[in-house]
């Protein structure tokens, strides 16, 4: 019974898995696994693709936070306004309280007045001394609208007043507000800034990828050309080279020292600082003879240059993966371009001492006999892009590292 189940499980797993690879876009199965030309040029447009993405997304946040920063410049300009109209209206508000002590003063002046005319009869005698009605009516008006103008102006001075006092809490409640817009405004930037370290982040990743997969497509279109005699879409990668598969990776030499790691350090001979150094530097005795580490076909071979002397560059596949490996400061090259090689392959000798201009030789970049090995992901002609350099499989990045045999593989 449980094996009959255990069938009928394996059964619906297997059917799944069909269903699945059934139903999975051809483009993305060619993109992790290309067998045409046509599939690198697919993975390349569409890494390209993810790039603009993201470069489109950099670019929205940084206009939005060019956007925020003019908000907070609007809202910094509105506080100032605010803080200038309050002091307008404290300003406005003393100002009218000095009018209304002042009329204050007026009025007790009138009544004073009145009380004491009308204590001696000479408010009476003001009004009744009249020589006409109509005089003694103007009269009488004469004093009821001194003391109506006082009432009134300071009935308005006060609404003034009031006015004032509801302007000032409106400026404070506007200035709160415009104070937490640019709170607001401050946290939308951080958190664009925050997406842009990230976007960052992801282009440097994809950049590469975007360079590799680029180089990777045109170095199987030009192999494409030169050995299918097409660049079609349908040109199957594997009509298009003859460089051999290995499974791993061997020491270029018997035996040897490391004297130079890869990585920034002062140009031995230029005195640079922050040079890159994109190899190892194997030291060992002139002549000695280098091997290919990995079987490969000969790219590129470059007799008696100023900083490097004979180059070597074979492009080799191991794992899975494309490689180019270079070799510097040859005293003698046993290959040439085209040549398919194995890791048995004698490809040269060590130079770099009687090669070395320091010694009479026409190498600028050498102190003494060493061979000069590096790797680089990807396929490349001449020298690779540093982003692309590895430190050699199987080698310890250190100076004064040491190997006895061409398999003596250092793990990490």
């Amino acid at each position: 019974m449980i094996k009959k189940i255990i069938n009928y499980t394996l059964n619906i797993v297997l059917i799944f898995a069909i269903l699945i690879s059934y139903y999975v876009s051809p483009e993305i199965v060619n993109a992790s696994n290309p067998e045409t030309l046509g599939d690198l040029r697919k993975e390349y447009e569409n890494l390209l693709a993810e790039k603009r993405a993201n470069d489109n997304k950099t670019e929205a946040a940084k206009a939005e936070i060019a956007r925020k920063e003019a908000a907070i410049n609007e809202a910094n300009e509105g506080i100032s306004d605010a803080e200038d109209q309050y002091e307008e209206a404290e300003l406005a508000i003393s100002l009218s309280n000095e009018k209304i002590a002042s009329l204050e003063e007026e009025t007790k002046k009138v009544l004073l007045y009145m009380q004491q005319m009308q204590g001696q009869n000479a408010y009476v005698e003001y009004v009744t001394g009249a020589s006409s009605m109509t005089e003694l009516i103007m009269r009488a008006q004469a004093v009821n609208q001194v003391t109506g103008y006082i009432q009134t102006t300071t009935k308005n001075l006060e609404e003034e007043i009031k006015k004032n006092e509801q302007l000032k809490i409106e400026l404070k409640e506007k200035k709160v507000q415009l104070e937490n817009q640019i709170v607001a405004y401050q946290a939308a930037i951080s958190e664009q800034y925050g997406n842009i370290e990230e976007y960052s982040k992801f282009s440097e990743s994809i950049e590469e990828k975007v360079t590799s997969a680029k180089n990777l497509y045109e170095n199987y279109k030009g192999l494409c050309s030169e050995n299918a005699g097409s660049t079609a879409d349908s040109v199957l990668l594997s009509s298009c080279t003859n460089v051999p598969v290995n499974s791993g990776w061997l020491k270029p030499l018997n035996s040897g020292v490391i004297s130079s790691p890869k990585g920034y350090r002062t140009h031995p001979t230029t005195g640079q600082v922050y040079s890159f150094h994109n190899a190892v530097d194997i030291a060992v005795s002139e002549g000695t003879k280098i091997y290919a580490a990995a079987a490969g076909v000969v790219k590129g071979i470059y007799e008696k240059t100023k900083c490097g002397g004979n180059k070597v560059y074979i492009q080799v596949s191991v794992g899975g993966k494309n490689y180019t490996t270079y070799y510097y400061h040859l005293l003698n090259i046993y290959v040439k371009e085209g040549d398919v090689v194995t890791q048995n392959t004698v490809i040269g000798t060590v130079g770099g001492y009687s090669t070395s201009s320091l010694h009479g030789g026409y190498d600028t970049c050498s102190t003494g006999a060493h061979l000069h090995f590096g790797v680089a992901e990807g396929w490349y002609k001449s020298s690779p892009p540093n982003s692309k350099v590895i430190v050699p499989p199987g080698f310890k990045n250190s100076v004064g590292y040491r190997f006895y045999s061409r398999t003596d593989y250092y793990g990490n």
